[in-house]
């Protein structure tokens, strides 16, 4: 099971729209701790975020979302909506794109809800990276994607002028901010870095790029192959093997980015969950 905080950052919603749709009653946690008050969640449960999510982002209200989920809207059904949306989406300007491919991501989400995985248990070792790092508001795609994306390429354009040497890939981390347990104003908000690794010293000229050292540590990985855009649902099935093997999540998450040629769509990126 994960803490409310963990079931948002795989779902990429925020805590406070759970705990929302816990009060009106169309996502009631698996768990709720009697003496704490703590709300628990299984991964099975993301299906049910991803239909409540895509018919919200279809136009319906939460209670047509309510009724529909009631009725048990099928697959097939939900992806004429879908599909209906999308062609609506697709005659705006070009900024509705991002939000077009979230819709794409949460629908295969449901297509697939327990799809055949190849994960593999990996011992990652001890690494010294340098990056930069910032926050977001939350683990939302329309948080985090305008972000990372200027911050990995002011990473790029810092580096030349750097005495760094990449020693291996692009590594994006994510991970939920220390304030998110110091006050509930900032329950949501992510920290996020765009890093290489890079044999430096902390006092060479890193061109004001940060040293960040990381454990040794195992995760679980899985490879997505394909734009990271629509990388969502192979978070939500690294989840959902963690919780079926027994194991819980932990911090920072991370994106290998193994090869990036100039179509998106060829992209081949590692996706590393600290498991213990």
């Amino acid at each position: 099971m994960f803490a409310i905080g963990e079931f948002a950052r795989h779902g990429r919603v925020s805590v406070r729209m759970l705990r929302h749709y816990d009060a009106i009653g169309l996502l009631r946690p698996a768990y709720v701790d009697g003496a704490t008050g703590y709300r628990s969640y299984t991964a099975g449960q993301l299906a049910d975020l991803n239909r409540i999510v895509a018919l919200k982002d279809l136009g319906f209200s939460l209670e047509q979302v309510r009724t529909m989920i009631v009725d048990e809207i099928s697959p097939a059904e939900l992806r004429a909506l879908l599909t209906i949306r999308r062609a609506e989406l697709e005659t705006t300007v070009a900024e509705s794109h991002a939000r077009l491919a979230q819709v794409e991501s949460r629908l295969r989400g449901i297509e697939s809800e327990r799809p055949a995985v190849d994960v593999v248990i990996k011992e990652l070792p001890a690494v010294r990276l340098v990056g930069l790092t910032t926050t977001a508001d939350s683990f939302t795609p329309e948080d985090i994607t305008p972000v990372i994306r200027p911050l990995c390429a002011e990473l790029g354009r810092r580096l030349p002028d750097a005495t760094v040497r990449p020693a291996g890939h692009l590594t994006c981390l994510y991970a939920r901010s220390p304030q998110t347990a110091r006050s509930p104003a900032g329950e949501d908000e992510v920290v996020l870095w765009a890093t290489v690794p890079a044999a430096v010293d902390a006092g060479g000229n890193l061109n004001g790029l940060e040293v960040i050292d990381l454990p040794a540590m195992r995760a679980a990985t899985l490879v997505h192959r394909g734009s990271i855009e629509q990388v969502l649902p192979a978070w939500q099935a690294l989840a959902r093997w963690i919780d079926d093997n027994g194991y819980r999540s932990s911090e920072p998450a991370r994106e290998l980015y193994l090869d990036c040629p100039d179509n998106p769509a060829d992209w081949v990126t590692e996706l590393q969950e600290p498991i213990n």
